[in-house]
């Protein structure tokens, strides 16, 4: 899956909503990989990712089409899902059998040779590397016609079924099952061919002939099979945490378990279904892995092993478009949630008439809060102390700063997202807040790691005010005084611990990274001999 430039243009055409309030490109840093100023890299399978409505946060999204969320409507409900199961009853599923090579997946290679009289007896080596050649051929069987036959026949053809009759409107396909048809067409083209090659051999009158396997194995692994996988995998998270969201609705649980009691389910839910791609990708290098281990010509082993080396290299730069990903995603919400008030809300002592604050702009917080800038390396609630009351706190601890917020919750529950939008990958205290349709308010300014002072607080001195495992956070600038400084109190002694080893860790870290920078300003140039 090659990594491409794209035209910030044309994909701001795509997807204007995302980008309306952004006027600067945006460049996606990944590893051995030069950007230029005005370039946005995506990967392949990320670009629609990026683009797709799970990333696109707006306080006017539309809340789901459930079409019962008014009181007094319970005869209504009940007709709407009467209704529902009597659609369901009307899909017909189609039998599995129709496949030449279904009766093959069950069957030893050993089976299918004395069945045709066959078997080279006298040539052990061969057999062993037609045997490890049939395993991936009746995995892939197993794969095909269990997991994503079954997803895409039962689950998702039922639910485009459905949607045709008007229920379920506003589930989201793709969020669900991604690329599931692409991956279904692209599994079925590799089994095909597998059995091609493997039905002309047992076909052949000749027993000294050989089963030519390698321009299948090039041309599936070196084409679309671990391309269409990685798309696939991209989505997996988001579509788990999606589904877990729909879990809540009547109507989709009645969707649900008529799929699941579906006999060519073979009792799996759909959670266990939905893994199945991730489970084969990990497992092909081990397939490759064993086909290699018994061949014996020297040539074949050159391209196996090869073949066997970059699905290895996909999976890898899978882990890391994931992880990168995961934490675009969260940096975006972090931005949405977190509110930063402007000077004069922070600190009443400083006076700004009206006509004076378009002064004062401030930086954007999606400049602040940027995944190509920092890292978020620990957050959590903690409880803040004040003169007169405690407060919800919520800490981000970057790789450069620590943000201190206070998490407001709004009991209305007016502008939440869409718990179906949420990100996987917030805490649950996080999802709790925007849940509630609350925000993380940012007492004081960022406190850089090298301004930074965290001191623990002896139980003996704070007792008196009902704290329990407190600690001090203090703001110095540059003359070594103290700006700002915060009384934290976490729930545990063990948290305390953590955060303060944390906050320690990364201080080191950022003054070494500090240091190492400036190392090269200090360095003196060679004395020239001609002085």
């Amino acid at each position: 899956m090659g990594l491409v430039p794209s035209d910030l243009t044309s994909l701001g055409q795509r997807n204007s909503g995302f980008y309306e309030h952004r006027r600067s490109s945006v460049v996606l840093n990944l590893p051995g990989l030069e950007v230029f100023p005005g370039d946005l890299l995506v990967s392949d399978g990320a670009a629609d990712y990026l683009c797709h409505p799970l990333l696109l946060l707006n306080s006017e999204s539309k809340k789901p089409r459930w079409p019962f969320s008014k009181r007094g409507v319970g005869k209504d409900k009940h007709k709407y899902i009467s209704d529902l199961e009597n659609c369901l009853s009307s899909v017909k599923i189609t039998s599995f059998r129709g496949y030449e090579f279904y009766s093959l997946k069950d069957k030893t290679w050993d089976e299918v040779m004395e069945t045709h009289h066959k078997l080279p007896t006298d040539q052990l080596d061969l057999r062993k590397q037609q045997e490890a050649m049939w395993e991936l051929f009746t995995s892939e069987c197993t794969y095909f016609l269990d997991h994503l036959l079954v997803l895409k026949m039962i689950f998702m053809n039922t639910l485009k079924y459905l949607q045709t009759h008007e229920y379920l409107l506003d589930v989201d396909l793709w969020r669900l099952f991604a690329n599931l048809e692409e991956l279904t067409q692209t599994s079925l083209g590799f089994v095909n061919s597998l059995f091609g090659i493997i039905k002309d051999y047992v076909d052949t009158s000749e027993t000294s002939s050989s089963l030519d396997f390698i321009s299948v194995l090039t041309k599936y692994f070196r084409g679309s099979l671990c391309q269409s996988h990685q798309t696939y995998c991209l989505n997996y998270s988001a579509a788990i945490f999606y589904l877990e969201s729909l879990r809540q609705r009547d109507d989709f649980g009645i969707y649900l378990k008529w799929c699941e009691q579906n006999e060519q389910c073979r009792r799996l839910h759909l959670p266990e279904l939905l893994v199945a791609p991730l489970q084969r990708l990990t497992r092909y290098p081990l397939l490759l892995k064993n086909i290699w281990k018994r061949s014996m010509d020297s040539a074949e082993k050159i391209i196996i092993y090869s073949i066997k080396e970059k699905v290895e290299k996909s999976i890898r730069d899978l882990e890391g478009k994931v992880k990168w990903l995961d934490n675009f995603q969260k940096f975006r919400y972090l931005q949405e949630i977190i509110v930063w008030p402007p000077l004069w809300d922070r600190d009443k002592r400083f006076f700004v008439p009206e006509c004076l604050k378009h002064i004062f702009k401030e930086h954007m917080a999606e400049n602040i809060l940027s995944p190509t800038n920092r890292h978020l390396l620990y957050e959590g609630k903690l409880t803040l102390a004040e003169s007169t009351r405690f407060l919800d706190a919520y800490l981000f601890l970057f790789n450069d700063f620590l943000l201190v917020t206070k998490t407001k919750r709004n009991k209305k529950k007016l502008g939440g997202s869409d718990p179906g939008l949420m990100c996987p990958s917030l805490t649950p205290e996080l999802q709790a807040v925007i849940k509630e349709g609350g925000s993380c308010t940012v007492l004081d300014q960022p406190i850089p790691l090298d301004r930074l002072v965290v001191k623990s607080i002896e139980p003996l001195h704070v007792s008196v005010f009902g704290l329990r495992n407190a600690f001090l956070i203090q703001h110095e600038n540059r003359y070594r005084q103290c700006t700002a400084a915060f009384l934290l109190q976490a729930q545990t002694e063990n948290i305390k611990k953590t955060w303060m080893a944390q906050i320690t860790t990364a201080i080191s870290c950022f003054t070494k990274n500090q240091e190492t920078k400036k190392i090269p300003l200090f360095t003196l140039p060679t004395e020239s001999s001609e002085i």
